[in-house]
């Protein structure tokens, strides 16, 4: 039911006025309403401590919350975000066995990286038709941690541009790639649209998260902010 009386408004009329939250947005709260109902902005608590992984041996995520100690009240600030995931891999089981590295997390950096390493890689394993032989990985981002979006550092800047549920494209090329077997570590090809992937980015190893595979293609066309290159 609505609280309501006859007297002056906060708009300066004289007539029906409320007092509840809703009048905020209508313009027709009685003149003492900001003394009679304050605001009072929302509080949560502390966060837990982070979950383990989701599952072991594969790349997945961790999760931790946080718990609503007062609702917002007569227009007061709403609640921040109350769950928190991240990118997490665990090469080990609880019972201590080694998971073996079926599982590698992608590490990137942004493209333009790609314009001042050399091309030719050094190795006596690599032919002169292997200059030619990357590929492009396009992965859709799951989930990232907050610590990319705060990274302002010249050289990490790009680390902003990284979006969840955004397609990004992951170049492979030499000399990141393989001589042998011609692939970039943790580039994914292997697994299904459905597996997720992990990532981190170097430069700042708090900068991870996941992804799942789109597609192979030969070329990259990711727009510049979200193109980058396997390390």
């Amino acid at each position: 039911p609505a609280c309501f009386a006859r007297g002056w408004r906060l708009d300066r009329v004289y007539g029906t006025c409320f007092c509840d939250q809703a009048c905020r947005l209508t313009g027709d709260c009685c003149f003492d309403y900001d003394r009679a109902c304050p605001a009072r902005p929302c509080f949560v608590g502390e966060w837990s401590p982070w979950s383990g992984c989701a599952d072991q041996c594969k790349p997945t995520t961790r999760v931790r919350r946080r718990s609503v100690q007062q609702e917002p009240q007569n227009g007061g600030a709403p609640c921040p975000p109350l769950e928190e995931r991240a990118g997490c891999l665990e090469y080990s089981t609880p019972q201590g066995q080694d998971c073996g590295h079926t599982y590698v997390p992608a590490f990137i950096t942004t493209s333009a990286f790609n314009k001042e390493r050399t091309r030719q890689a050094t190795s006596p394993h690599w032919s002169t038709h292997t200059e030619d032989a990357g590929y492009c990985m396009e992965f859709k981002t799951e989930s990232l941690t907050p610590h990319c979006a705060l990274e302002n550092r010249p050289l990490t800047r790009w680390m902003q541009y990284l979006r969840e549920g955004y397609t990004v494209c992951v170049d492979c090329q030499p000399p990141a790639m393989n001589s042998v077997s011609l692939r970039c570590s943790g580039d994914g090809l292997d697994s299904d649209g459905n597996q997720t992937l992990h990532w981190q980015a170097i430069g700042n190893p708090r900068c991870q998260g996941t992804w799942k595979k789109v597609r192979r293609v030969d070329q990259c066309s990711c727009p510049a902010v979200h193109s980058f290159i396997f390390i």
